[in-house]
Formats: structure tokens, C-alpha cells, sequence
């Protein structure tokens, strides 16, 4: 099964506490995965297809095996669309989103992952290994698609799946399979370069010419061929020379491109190369030998350039790993010792000096300093690191000398999760590659047939000369084969996600990129993400002649238990007074109300006034003059009391982040038309919140399913909408969304597993940069599609009227290919 877009077109659940308390930080113990309906009434499962080749002969695995289901329900075009990503990540999630708007079936496709599945299952109990490849040379989508039938083929080899967009191949294999891969690869005219997780020292440090096999032919060929038509124009050698030369020109360019066609066929493929071949002969053979050496020559600087464009915008993300220094100073048992990072353990301590990056992820142990994280989280402001802080690789330390316990090995620190992620998202299908995949399969067979017809029926049944039949034929050859219509969309999705990646957001595949780009409204839960998420008590307030240290002590007790960022407000100010705990018992959380426990042979309840009063049946009638007083000042209000009466009123104020106004000012000027505040807090202090926003939209007094339902009824209303949280607490609702948007993704894998874009740091202001990016990429690669179709279209008119060269033909197939990398080469240039 191939994924890969064809230049041709032929051939764990994740638990999370509860939400005890109902004021806007809903946690929920349950699996990921969320069915919904935007009003469709169709489930469209999203197959994020990584291009996986497999032998059906023997059982096989793939060493990533995670599936997102994603379920977007909201393009209306009633069709089944299935998408697998395949990571180890041992979680599933799925939502419903139809934003492809294909409008096409995939049943195939689904049929045939659910065969993939399978077959990993069995390969995994076989104990078959996997390996990774770096794949120099690389430079078109036909070009995987090959390459990975080729080797997916090799009686050793149980699947190999080719990620043209990172140039990365993983191979699932017995053992023994290394060397016969590499061999494959060779012959297939590309490098092979295995990697461990990271990559050797010296890769990419050769300049481009001696890593690409083609740059020096195409020169030596691109030379002689501007010899001989000077020498032609001049008319000062004589015909034989020329030709002679036109000759060289075709053969020095021409073997690669003639060897990688034959290659093809081979394995069961007519691609790009093949066909140019043909092209090239088959003008020789009717004396145009000019012709014959210009398709090549533009063909194959054609593909040089290509190769150049793509493997810049590929090292843009592998420029990543650059940030992390290759060796460090460590203590081990006492001894210090400079180290490879590759030799580096979990537990040794880091010694890092004032200015000196930070080699390995780990926990300061010892030392205060301020470290630069904008390369992992994009934040412009150092961050201040003391003991028990957490820091990544690849930051820079600042004034201060650190001790590092080393928490993570090199392969699975946060840069290089990053990194492996942002290549899987570049390797899968956005929507708009289902429509040029489509297209594809039917185009160059038509053309072909027509090419076939073009070059016979006129000479055999209408008694036409054959020379200039053929010699369109030709040209028809040529124009069959979609390469820029293929390539526009994975250029623009590499570029982009590589360019969000850079500033700090993880995109996590070119479904979310187009989806994003296409949101209307944005919904925010308050805790954490408006707000600073570290609330602080402003009013403790006893009743019934009770003192303040009586009802710290009892509801400190209870909140220690509850792990709600109110309740830590609580423990925090009783500990800042001296209060001691109360000892309880029987402690249970009531999810979007709050929490209960036995403390002294007596029942207590701590929660939200309205869970007192609608299912406690506690009235509250005589503190509703001081209840609304606090929320009307945008306190979250808590009561503590038994089952008979309350015996105290808390009121915590969680401050809002700076720049959470001026970030929904950002993406109103965006065109985001609608944001909304969700919170389960009461709605005076989501009014007096709101307020504070710039009077946003807000839903108040939610309880955690009440958030899911808010926001299909905004997905209902706007049709995309992007829910922001924390990636955790958020689950449910984030799953829904056409879009889930998670904050302060670097210290947290959940986040980064579960989101569909992830925010590195707690910075909103990457919100709007992240919504514009997309949105500019959305129009890249419609301008992309619409621009190659429209050569194609023209140049298909001007052969069938004669008016085309088979050199012009050739230019155009070319010109348009770099146009289009062109143009979504532009996304690299972006910034927030």
C-alpha cells in the first residue's frame, strides 16, 4: 500500500483527574476517543496514510503503531474518509471533522490499513525490527513511491514505508536486511544513511553539488548542449559535430534519468523518468536530435533544482538538531567527564556553564539562571531556571552555572520528539492531496492512450504522414505525467509546518494545516489558557462565629486531595498562615461540582454555591448579597459546610495572562469572526472575565460535557471551529473541535501527543501567527493546483493544434514544477 502522492499516478487512553469543583478546569478519567455530529449526520475517519509498502506474503509490523481516528464531521459530503497516522504513541483519539470536503470514497483505503494493522500485529509478534533511513537524493514524490516498492519487495523486508517529505524511509525487517536495503537504495540512484535518532556529524556538510548525484551530470550535460547550439547557430562546425554533441549532451544527461525509468519498470512502475527517456529516443529517432537533448537537459536541470528547493526546505527542520551541542561536560559516580550526548545516560548530572547550550533534557538540581527556550518554545523572554525546574536541549543557559539531572536519553528528548513529529505530519495526506491523487490516477493513463492514438490513427486509418503525428505524441508524453500538480501541496505543507516548528508550534499534519486555515470561530477555556491557571485565595470569610484557621484547616485538607488549581489556591494559603491539614478520610470528587471527605466524624462538601444549593438542598438565600459581590469582581466562589449549613465562603482570583487581550485582538484581525470563553465558573465571574477580554462571548457555570456540547453547537454555527486548552484537562472538548489547540506543550507529552497543533509555551501571541500561517498556505496551495492545472490544460491545446515544441513542453512541465515549490517556498518566510 502506497500513500505517497505518484508523480504518475500509475501503479493509551489518557486519564486525567477529575473536575471537582465545575469553575472552568474540567478533568476527566476516559479514553479519547469522541464521535460527533456536526449537523451531517455522516462519521468521516480521517487515514493519515504514511505510504507503507508491504509484502503480503509474510507477516509484517510497523514499529509506529498509533491511530488517530479522527472523525471530523463537518464538511457534509457524506462520504467515509479514512486516515491512519501511525506512531507509537499507544493512544487513540478520534474526532469528527469532514473538512477535506473531497467528496470522494476511501473505502480502499480503509480496507487496506485495516490490512496494515494486521499485518504489523503479526510481524510485531515475529519480533521483526525497524530501521531508519535518511534518503539523499530524493527529490519527487514518484521517486518514494518506487524506491519503496522496491525495497518493500525484498524477501527480507516485512514493510517499508518512504516519508518523501522528511526523505525518510522505515523499514520493518527480520535482522538481516540492512545490507541488501542499502544496495537497493544505491541502485535506485539515491544515498542511504541510517538513523539512529540522531544524526552523524558530518550529515549535510558537504555542499549540495557532491551530495546530489545529479547536480554534476546535469552541468557537464547542460555545457555540451550550449556547445553544440552555439556551434549550430554560428554555423561554424559542421553537422556531424553538432549532432555529435547533441549526442553527448543526451547520453551524459540522460543515463541517470534512462537507468532510474528502466529501474522503474522494473518494480511495476511507468514514472517521469521512463517516459522522458522515451521522449528523448523516440525525437532522436526522427532526426530531431536538438529536441532530443533539450528534453533532456531542461528535464534534468528541471530535477536538479527541484532536488535543491526541496532539500533546503528539508533542512529547515533538520537545522533543529543543530541546536543541541554534540557532546557535554557530565558528572558520573563522582568523576567528571566530557561525553558524546549519544553515550550520555538517564541520571547523569550536566554541568552547564554561563552561555553553554543545554545538551540533554533533565531537572535543575542546582543553580539559578535564565535560560533562552525561544529555539524549543518560541518565547523571546529568557525563562528563570532554580532546582526543580525543567529544562530541554537546545536552549541556551544564560548568566548562571546549572546542575542537570538528565531525565530523558538524547533520541527521546523533547527536540528530537519534536522533530520526529513534525516529519510524520509533513509525510501525511492533507485534504487536498485526495483530489490530486484522484486526478492522477485517471489523467496520465488518459493521456497516454491519447499519446498511443495521436501517434497511430492518424497514419494507419486517416493516411497522415507519421513523423509529425509521432512527434506530438511525443510532446503527449511529456504533459501526461502531474508532477507540479503532485508536488504543489507537499512543498507548501513542509514548508509550513517546518516554519511553525521554528516559532514554537507543532502542527501535527497537513489535515490540521488546512483545517486550521479554514476555522471561523476559536473557543478558549479560561483556566490556564486566558488566565494564568495559578488562582490565588482573596477572601476567606468563616460563618457561624467559625475562625479563620477553623475552616482552612478543614477545607485544606479536603483541597490536598483534589488536585484542582483552586483547591491548590486553598492549600497554598493555608500553609502561608501556618494552618495545619486536617486529617480526612473517604475523600471522593464529584467531577464539575467539587469534592467531599470525612474530617472528624462529620460529612463535609466544598464546591461551587450552586451544587449547595440545586443538589445539596443547602440554602444560600442569606450570602447572596456577598456571593455576587465576589463574583461580580471576577472571583471564582467556593462554600465549604456540611450536609445542614455552610461554615465558609472562599473567593480565589486567577489573573489573566498579559497578553491574552491583545492575542484576541491578533486573530479578530486575522478574520477569526467569533471567540468564546468556556468556563465552568459562574457567570458574574465569566462577565466580569469577559470584561476584561474586550467583553468576548463567554458560556459560563459548565459542567465538563457541557463543554463538548458548546462547542458542537459552535461547530453547528461557524461550521470549523478551534478549541484552546491545556491538552489535558480539555481532552473531550479539544477531541471535538475541528482543530484542538494545546497550550504549553513542551513539558507535557500528553500535549504533544494528543493535540492536533500544540502551542510549545504558554504564549497566545503564537495563536494568530499559527491561524494567519495557515490560512496562508490554504491559498498557496490553491493557487498551486489551479496554476498546474491550467498549464496542463494550455499546453494540451496547443499540442493537439500543433502549436507546441517538445523543448517547450518539456520547459513548461518543468517551469511550472519549480513555480509551485516556488510559491510554497514562501512559507518558510512567515513570521509571527
Amino acid at each position: 500500500m502506497s500513500g505517497k502522492p505518484s508523480c504518475c499516478g500509475s501503479g493509551t487512553p489518557h486519564g486525567s483527574k477529575p473536575d471537582v469543583h465545575g469553575n472552568g478546569d474540567p478533568r476527566h478519567d476516559q479514553e479519547l476517543k469522541h464521535g460527533h455530529d456536526a449537523g451531517c449526520g455522516h462519521e468521516h475517519e480521517h487515514d493519515h496514510d504514511h505510504s507503507h509498502s508491504h509484502d503480503h506474503k509474510q507477516g509484517h509490523d510497523h514499529s509506529h503503531n498509533h491511530d488517530h481516528g479522527h472523525s471530523h464531521d463537518a464538511c457534509g459530503c457524506g462520504d467515509h474518509h479514512d486516515h491512519d497516522h501511525s506512531h507509537d504513541h499507544g493512544h487513540s483519539h478520534s474526532h469528527d471533522h469532514g473538512a477535506c470536503g473531497c467528496g470522494s470514497s476511501h473505502e480502499a483505503e480503509e480496507a487496506a490499513n485495516a490490512a496494515l494493522a494486521a499485518a504489523a500485529a503479526e510481524a510485531a509478534a515475529a519480533g521483526a525490527i525497524s530501521s531508519v533511513y535518511r534518503i539523499e537524493g530524493m527529490d519527487c514524490a514518484d521517486c518514494a513511491r518506487k524506491l519503496e516498492k522496491r525495497v518493500g519487495a525484498l524477501a527480507t523486508v516485512r514493510i517499508a514505508s518512504v516519508n518523501y517529505g522528511a526523505a525518510k524511509m522505515t523499514v520493518i525487517h527480520d535482522g538481516t536486511a540492512g545490507e541488501a536495503v542499502m544496495q537497493t537504495v544505491k541502485q535506485a540512484g539515491y544515498t542511504a544513511i541510517a538513523d539512529n535518532g540522531t544524526l552523524p556529524g558530518t550529515y549535510g556538510e558537504q555542499p549540495f553539488w557532491k551530495r546530489n548525484k545529479k547536480a554534476v551530470p546535469t552541468a557537464v550535460s547542460g555545457a555540451v548542449f550550449l556547445v553544440a547550439w552555439l556551434l549550430a547557430s554560428t554555423k561554424v562546425a559542421p553537422e556531424s559535430v553538432v549532432t555529435l554533441l547533441y549526442v553527448a549532451a543526451m547520453v551524459i544527461g540522460g543515463f541517470r534519468i534512462a537507468r532510474t525509468g528502466i529501474y522503474g519498470l522494473k518494480s511495476g512502475t511507468i514514472g517521469m523518468d521512463l517516459l522522458m527517456t522515451v521522449a528523448a529516443i523516440g525525437a532522436g529517432c526522427i532526426g530531431q536530435w536538438e529536441e532530443g537533448a533539450a528534453v533532456v537537459v531542461l528535464f534534468s536541470l528541471g530535477e536538479t533544482l527541484e532536488a535543491y528547493t526541496m532539500d533546503r526546505t528539508r533542512r529547515s527542520i533538520r537545522g533543529l538538531m543543530d541546536l543541541s551541542p554534540k557532546e557535554a561536560l557530565v558528572r558520573r559516580q563522582g568523576s567528571e567527564m566530557k561525553l558524546p550526548t549519544g553515550q550520555i545516560e538517564v541520571g547523569d548530572i550536566l554541568l552547564v556553564k554561563p552561555g553553554e547550550k543545554i545538551a540533554m533534557d533533565g531537572m535543575v538540581i542546582q543553580g539559578t539562571s535564565s535560560v533562552n527556550q525561544a529555539p524549543i518554545t518560541g518565547e523571546s523572554v529568557p525563562v528563570l531556571k532554580e532546582t526543580g525546574s525543567e529544562a530541554f536541549a537546545g536552549t541556551i543557559n544564560g548568566e548562571g552555572a546549572l546542575e542537570i539531572r538528565v531525565t530523558r536519553r538524547v533520541e527521546d528528548n523533547t527536540l528530537s520528539r519534536i522533530i520526529r513529529m513534525v516529519e510524520d505530519a509533513q509525510a501525511q495526506k492533507a485534504p487536498s492531496q485526495r483530489f490530486i491523487d484522484a486526478f492522477a490516477k485517471y489523467y496520465t493513463p488518459a493521456v497516454l492512450l491519447i499519446a498511443l492514438g495521436i501517434a497511430v490513427i492518424p497514419a494507419l486509418a486517416l493516411g497522415q504522414p507519421f513523423g509529425p503525428w509521432f512527434y506530438r505524441a511525443l510532446m503527449m508524453l511529456v504533459v501526461s505525467c502531474p508532477c507540479a500538480l503532485v508536488i504543489s501541496t507537499p512543498v507548501s505543507i513542509v514548508s509550513a509546518i517546518g516554519n511553525a516548528a521554528r516559532h514554537g508550534v507543532l502542527i501535527k499534519g497537513g489535515a490540521y494545516l488546512e483545517r486550521l486555515g479554514a476555522v471561523e470561530a476559536i473557543a478558549f477555556d479560561k483556566t490556564g489558557t486566558l488566565t494564568a491557571g495559578v488562582p490565588e485565595v482573596t477572601e476567606c470569610i468563616p460563618l457561624g462565629g467559625r475562625t479563620a484557621e477553623e475552616v482552612l484547616t478543614i477545607a485544606g485538607g479536603i483541597e490536598a486531595r483534589s488536585g484542582h488549581p483552586v483547591g491548590e489556591a486553598i492549600v497554598r494559603k493555608a500553609k502561608q498562615e501556618g494552618v495545619p491539614l486536617a486529617d480526612i478520610a473517604d475523600f471522593a470528587a464529584v467531577p464539575g461540582r467539587g469534592a467531599k471527605a470525612q474530617v472528624g466524624g462529620s460529612l463535609f462538601f466544598i464546591g461551587s454555591p450552586r451544587w449547595f444549593v440545586q443538589e445539596l438542598g443547602i440554602s444560600l438565600e442569606s450570602l447572596q448579597g456577598e456571593l455576587e459581590r465576589l463574583e461580580s469582581q471576577g472571583n471564582t466562589v467556593m462554600v465549604l459546610g456540611t450536609a445542614k449549613e455552610p461554615w465558609a465562603v472562599f473567593a480565589a482570583s486567577d489573573e489573566l495572562r498579559p497578553n491574552s487581550r491583545t492575542a484576541l485582538e491578533q486573530l479578530r484581525a486575522a478574520g477569526i469572526r467569533q471567540a468564546v470563553m468556556l468556563t465552568g465558573d459562574n457567570r458574574g465571574t465569566a462577565e466580569a472575565t469577559a470584561s476584561k477580554l474586550g467583553g468576548i462571548a463567554y458560556r459560563a457555570e459548565l459542567l465538563p460535557q457541557d463543554k463538548v456540547t458548546a462547542v458542537r453547537e459552535l461547530m453547528h454555527e461557524h461550521g470549523h471551529v478551534a478549541m484552546v486548552g491545556d491538552g489535558v484537562n480539555d481532552a473531550p472538548a479539544l477531541a471535538t473541535a475541528t482543530v484542538g489547540i494545546a497550550m504549553g506543550a513542551a513539558g507535557t507529552d500528553t500535549a504533544l501527543e494528543t493535540a492536533d497543533v500544540a502551542l510549545m509555551a504558554d504564549d497566545l501571541s503564537k495563536l494568530a501567527y499559527t491561524v494567519q500561517l495557515s490560512r496562508r498556505a490554504l491559498r498557496i496551495i490553491k493557487q498551486n493546483i489551479a496554476f498546474s492545472l491550467l498549464v496542463k490544460a494550455v499546453f494540451l491545446a496547443l499540442i493537439f493544434f500543433g502549436a507546441s515544441t517538445l523543448w517547450l513542453a518539456v520547459l513548461a512541465d518543468t517551469g511550472s514544477s519549480l513555480i509551485v515549490i516556488a510559491n510554497g517556498m514562501r512559507l518558510l518566510r512567515i513570521k509571527p
